[in-house]
């Protein structure tokens, strides 16, 4: 029997949790079929974590493409079906691939396994940071050196601490159900290992009372904890919560059951939510809002 389970209308990390809350009690080989028919938009975030879900799956999964026009067209832009067609059956309309084009609001949907991959990211996005910065959000263009570094952190955690490739994209779009702003928005999902079990493997840890993936999260979100010894290895996090701190950024984190946030004044988010739906790997989203004071004239 396949078990079917319902991809919200609107997908992002917090809808998500919807889509793990019905696949907790499934076992990785159970037939599963993702409907997104009636989804009408996905943030970057709720497309990188469909794919990463597939890879957590032993026996293919399904999934039912979205019947609106406009949301076939946007899936396919940023490279969506490049990927989900090596991962789900799909089932339904799939637009003609397009050519990953340029564009100074979209970093497509990218994977990313090794340093390599980081480095090609980061060229990619380089020469187009500035702009998004500066024209679409309205922060110093001086900032967008450490846009990328910050970039380039969150994707090198992926390949410190995951243990198997993960998935990157960055998008710029009007965020009118909470800002009525435009915001960039960089998404970064894997199925790997998880920051418990890998700060478990630091060596020389002693095991202490409390030892979860709440406390994982605090311990490498907060403190700057990694398992590498050498000095600015494993930092990637706490590098992007310094630069968010001056942009009234937000970051999110999930791990395993919990998630953890550093929540800005406009948003309002709780700082760590624990007994969440297990979910394998790590799961990053970074919100930098425009910055309307800096764009009046």
């Amino acid at each position: 029997m396949t078990v079917v389970i319902a991809v919200p209308p609107s997908l992002d990390d917090t809808t998500f949790e919807q889509v793990l809350d019905h696949l907790a009690p499934l076992a990785p080989d159970d037939k599963l079929l993702l409907d997104a028919r009636h989804t009408r938009w996905a943030s970057p975030y709720g497309l990188i974590a469909l794919l990463t879900l597939a890879q957590t799956r032993t026996a293919r999964p399904s999934l039912a493409t979205p019947e609106l026009e406009e949301t076939q067209s946007y899936w396919s832009r940023t490279g969506f079906y490049r990927y989900a067609e090596e991962l789900f059956d799909l089932r339904g309309p799939v637009p003609r691939a397009r050519p990953a084009g340029e564009s100074n609001v979209l970093l497509e949907i990218t994977p990313v396994a090794q340093s390599a991959d980081v480095h090609d990211v980061v060229e990619r996005i380089q020469a187009r940071s500035q702009q998004i910065l500066h024209s679409e959000l309205g922060i110093d263009a001086q900032a967008s050196v450490r846009f990328v570094m910050t970039l380039s952190e969150i994707c090198q955690n992926v390949v410190e601490h995951a243990g198997r490739g993960g998935w990157v994209a960055v998008q710029t779009y009007r965020w009118r159900q909470r800002l009525g702003r435009r915001v960039v928005q960089i998404a970064v999902c894997d199925a790997g290992i998880g920051f418990r079990r890998s700060l478990e493997s630091t060596p020389g840890r002693v095991a202490s009372d409390r030892w979860d993936d709440g406390t994982a999260l605090e311990e490498a979100v907060i403190r700057g904890v990694s398992r590498f010894r050498d000095r600015g290895r494993g930092q990637g996090l706490a590098g992007a919560r310094n630069f968010l701190g001056k942009w009234e950024g937000k970051l999110s984190v999930r791990s395993g059951t919990a998630r953890i946030a550093i929540v800005p004044p406009w948003d309002d988010d709780v700082p760590l939510r624990e007994e969440l739906a297990p979910f394998p790997g790590a799961q990053v989203q970074i919100t930098i809002p425009e910055r309307l004071a800096e764009r009046a004239p």
